[in-house]
C-alpha cells in the first residue's frame, strides 16, 4: 500500500477554493504517496470533476450507517461514492467531541462505509487530560478496539492518530510519543488481524505542517498524514505531499 497524504477540510471551502485542487494536481501529477482531499459535502461532486484523469482522491468527512431514509441533513455512505469520493474520513475528535459519537456508532459507519466500497479513514485520540492522567496508550486501543470493525482490511481501512490536544494549536508530541502511540496501535492491530496489520497505513494527525512533515515521516509506524488546515493550499499540502514522497 502507498503511504497516505489526506487533507481534512473541514467546514471550508466554497467553489472558489477548487482552484487549489489544480494548483496541486498540476504540481503533483504523479507523486510517490497517495493524495486525498476530503472537502465539505457541497464540494464533492465539483472537486470529483476537477480531479477526473489525476491520481487525486476524493474522501467525505462523514457518513451515516443507513443507506437512506428519514435522516435529514445526513449523507449515506452510498450517496458519497455517487458523488465521486472513494475514502471517508470516521470518528474524528471533532465528531465525537461535537455530536457525542462514541466507538460503536464509528464502527457501524466504517461498516456502512465498506459496504458502498469506500475506505474508512477511522480516527482515534487522546484529550490532554488523557494524556496528562498517563492513558494515552488505553484510551487509543480502546477506541482502535470499538470504533474498528471486524472486517477492516489493509484495502477498506486506514487508522489515523490524532492528539486532540495538538490539532489546530501547533503543537505537536515529541518524535517519540508519536512513535510509542503509533507502535502501540500496530501491535493491537496485529494481535487482532494478524499478517494483514502490516499494511494497514497509520496516519498521524495533529498540527501537521510543512516545517514538521519530514521527521514525522521519519517516524516508525508513521505512513501518511491526516492533514487539517495545512491542505487548504495546495502549496503547504504539496510540501507534505513531497515530504511523504520522499520518506523512506
Amino acid at each position: 500500500m502507498k503511504k497516505l497524504a489526506a487533507g481534512n477540510w473541514k467546514m471550508n471551502g466554497t467553489a472558489a477554493a477548487l482552484a487549489e485542487v489544480k494548483a496541486l494536481i498540476d504540481a503533483y501529477p504523479d507523486p510517490a504517496c497517495e493524495m486525498l482531499l476530503c472537502p465539505p459535502a457541497t464540494l464533492i461532486a465539483q472537486m470529483a470533476w476537477a480531479a477526473r484523469g489525476s491520481v487525486l482522491k476524493i474522501g467525505g468527512q462523514d457518513c451515516h450507517t443507513g443507506t437512506s431514509g428519514a435522516h435529514t441533513g445526513d449523507i449515506s455512505a452510498a450517496m458519497l461514492a455517487d458523488a465521486g469520493a472513494s475514502y471517508v474520513i470516521l470518528g474524528h475528535s471533532e465528531r465525537r467531541a461535537d455530536h457525542g459519537e462514541r466507538d460503536a456508532l464509528v464502527r457501524a459507519k466504517a461498516e456502512a462505509a465498506r459496504a458502498a466500497g469506500l475506505t474508512a479513514v477511522i480516527c482515534v485520540g487522546e484529550t490532554e487530560a488523557e494524556r496528562d492522567a498517563g492513558r494515552t496508550l488505553e484510551v487509543v486501543g480502546s477506541q482502535l478496539a470499538g470504533s474498528v470493525p471486524d472486517g477492516a482490511t489493509a484495502a477498506n481501512a486506514v487508522i489515523a492518530y490524532e492528539p486532540v490536544w495538538a490539532i489546530g494549536t501547533g503543537r505537536t508530541p515529541t518524535l517519540a510519543e508519536i512513535a510509542e502511540v503509533h507502535g502501540h496501535l500496530r501491535a493491537r492491530l496485529a494481535e487482532r488481524f494478524g499478517p494483514e496489520a502490516a499494511g494497514m497505513r497509520l496516519l498521524y494527525g495533529g498540527s501537521v505542517k510543512p516545517s514538521n512533515a519530514t521527521e514525522i515521516f521519519a517516524v516508525a509506524n508513521v505512513d501518511g498524514a491526516l492533514v487539517g488546515g495545512a491542505s487548504l493550499k495546495a502549496a503547504d499540502f504539496g510540501a507534505i505531499v513531497g515530504a511523504l514522497s520522499a520518506a523512506d
